[in-house]
């Protein structure tokens, strides 16, 4: 079909970077080639098997048919709990959505209250697909640029020079894909007193990293800091990355009665229910033990201090200390005439040499590129001195 065909709305945006550099690291792989790839954003830890035994209970039980639309009573009942728990949010399970993954609980709020002409403010550099998403449902993107000797945070006087009347929405994510930079409560408090000039626009705020902090400090997130300012608040979580689920599909998301509403109509009216299966699994995830967990914090921590001191060590590179999640975001600027000012080219360059990372500008940044350490130390090790090699 010629793109004549294609909606108008499918014409705004492009396919993820991200899973395209993963794909083609697996095909040089399947070739023969030696190929590490820290491409991809997820725990390379298995999923715990407290959650795998759920997983065959349900399928045992027959729970293979039709959900409720908006996910399982028990469910909501369970993402209640990691709510309060891990986010202090006390979100009624009548206000929850589960969805097949985080990503689609952002679209279905997004495509829900985005029209022609309204604005999103996103931090930048930014997850891939946040851009895209306001792009398909008409909106314009505005980027609130960040810098990494700032540890990629923003000001809040930043942000409240971008919002116009048009603004509709501000993206937040807590710890932050590709960053790994964690907001803490007194930005998030600063955020909150900005916003309360402002009342046309509302917060999506994407924790789903928010178990994988490295502060000490208590996971920090706006609805619970600014519980006057919660009817505009949109917070999405799930188990994909907090417990190795990415496969499983499940996010939750809560938020306003209107928006819960909005979106369990938008998914009613496309995918349906998340998988049943899936949905046993996450129960398990959400009210089971959680004390794995530390030991994960532990090893991440520990991969991300090599990482950081590694990446550091290479003339031309730096990268700021993540406070959360598995990326480091690596500002290559020294090193970019080499490549012509295209991180792109970067970004071949260390695929020649083995490595697969995705580029700084895939995240709408510049001059660097991204490295997951959600990877085995050895491996990550062997990587470093790849990369180190291939910028000598």
């Amino acid at each position: 079909m010629s793109q004549h065909h294609l909606s108008p709305a499918l014409r705004r945006i492009a396919a993820s970077p991200t899973t395209a550099m993963t794909d083609r690291a697996t095909a040089l792989r399947e070739a023969g080639r030696d190929i590490i790839s820290l491409s991809v954003g997820e725990p390379d830890f298995p999923t715990p098997p407290h959650v795998i035994e759920a997983a065959k209970a349900a399928l045992d039980a027959g729970l293979t048919r039709y959900t409720p639309v908006t996910g399982m009573a028990r469910l909501k009942e369970a993402a209640a709990l990691h709510f309060a728990r891990d986010l202090g949010i006390a979100a009624d399970p009548a206000r929850i959505v589960v969805t097949a993954g985080g990503k689609q609980a952002i679209f279905e709020a997004l495509a829900a209250t985005v029209g022609e002409g309204d604005e999103a403010i996103v931090p930048s550099p930014w997850w891939v697909s946040y851009p895209q998403m306001v792009r398909f449902a008409g909106g314009r993107v505005v980027p609130l640029i960040t810098h990494p000797r700032e540890g990629f945070r923003f000001d809040p006087a930043d942000l409240e020079a971008l919002i116009t009347p048009r603004t509709r929405w501000l993206l937040l994510n807590s710890p932050g894909n590709p960053t790994g930079a964690v907001y803490p409560a007194e930005m998030l408090q600063g955020i909150g007193a900005v916003l309360r000039r402002h009342p046309q626009v509302m917060v999506l705020s994407d924790d789903i990293y928010a178990p994988l902090n490295y502060t000490g400090a208590p996971h920090a997130t706006l609805a619970n800091l600014c519980p006057d300012l919660a009817d505009r608040i949109c917070t999405v979580s799930g188990v994909s990355k907090s417990h190795a689920m990415t496969g499983f599909r499940i996010g939750v998301v809560t938020g306003p009665d209107w928006l819960i509403e909005a979106i369990g109509r938008l998914q009613s009216n496309s995918s349906g229910n998340p998988a049943a299966v899936s949905q046993g699994a996450a129960i398990a995830a959400f009210e089971g033990p959680q004390d794995f967990l530390s030991d994960w914090r532990e090893r991440f921590r520990a991969r991300r201090d090599m990482v950081v001191g590694a990446i550091n060590s290479v003339p031309g590179l730096f990268t700021p200390v993540p406070d959360g999640a598995f990326y480091c975001l690596v500002d290559a600027a020294p090193l970019m005439e080499r490549f012509g000012g295209d991180d792109g080219e970067l970004a071949l360059h260390l695929l020649e040499h083995g490595v697969a990372v995705v580029a700084a500008s895939a995240f709408g940044g510049r001059d660097g590129f991204r490295i997951s350490f959600a990877a085995d130390e050895a491996v990550l090790e062997e990587a470093m001195q790849r990369i180190a090699t291939a910028l000598s």
